[in-house]
């Protein structure tokens, strides 16, 4: 009898030994089975998330976009009234204006009409210049490279100075907002200006070029320099500040004339 015992106590030790790994492997995969299922709940949820996140951002874009077509189409208001009311109020003083010069027969008066006329004029040219800056349709590179140039030629066709005009590697439809293409115009028109009152010069160059989503505007010219007593009036200040503003940056340099750089990204 004993030595039956003796004979089944290592079957069942076996066997308890097997139902005991069972056990713990069964144990270990539930316990993989909850980790996973964890996990992918985890996944879920993060997605779930992520897509409400989503949302979120795609109805801020939506309301952004309408705000802008919104805005966009405030300003294509306003530039219809100033072209309609303005523009044909200008054009009406200015005929007036002419009238009366016909019908002047003292030369005061006559010299006063003519002053009332540049007057009338300075301001159509001031009122073009607002509703380019206020169209959309003019948001691109050509365009304002377009606009610039002509600016340029129609500013210095009666001064004895000669421009001259180059574009590099221009992508014309890349896309140029509203206020840095107003920036850079009022930068050329400072420039200009300057040159034609303080430069002495006879050639000016304006160059264009574009690098990726960088563009560069260069004004050069061959004059007499900028005084080093003053060499940063107002009107430079003014420029930098303007570029500064639109994350950009002014450089000037004054060897064989003075040489203007606008940088900015697009």
């Amino acid at each position: 009898m004993s030595i039956i015992l003796k004979e089944e106590l290592p079957q069942i030790i076996r066997s308890t030994y097997i139902i005991a790994i069972a056990i713990v492997l069964l144990f270990v995969m539930f316990i993989i089975f909850v980790v996973l299922m964890y996990n992918r709940k985890q996944l879920l949820y993060i997605k779930e998330k992520q897509l409400k996140e989503s949302e979120y951002q795609n109805q801020l874009l939506q309301k952004e976009l309408e705000k802008q077509r919104s805005i966009e189409k405030e300003r294509e208001r306003i530039s219809h009234d100033m072209h309609d009311d303005l523009g044909a109020g200008i054009s009406a003083l200015k005929l007036q204006a002419e009238f009366l010069k016909q019908r002047a027969e003292n030369e005061d008066l006559k010299n006063d009409i003519d002053e009332l006329l540049k007057t009338s004029e300075e301001m159509n040219i001031s009122m073009r210049e607002m509703l380019w800056s206020l169209n959309s349709g003019n948001d691109t590179l050509g365009s304002f490279i377009d606009y610039a140039k002509m600016y340029a030629q129609n500013f210095l066709k009666k001064t004895t100075i000669l421009i001259i005009t180059e574009s590099e590697n221009i992508t014309e439809e890349t896309t140029i907002s509203t206020e840095q293409r107003r920036n850079l115009f009022l930068c050329l028109k400072e420039a200009l200006n300057n040159i034609y009152k303080h430069s002495q010069a006879n050639q000016i160059i304006l160059s264009f070029l574009q690098k990726n989503n960088k563009f560069i505007m260069k004004i050069s010219d061959n004059g007499i320099g900028i005084n080093n007593e003053n060499p940063e009036g107002y009107g430079l200040r003014n420029m930098k500040r303007r570029m500064q503003e639109q994350n950009g940056h002014c450089e000037i340099t004054t060897e064989n004339g003075t040489h203007l750089f606008f940088r900015m990204d697009l």
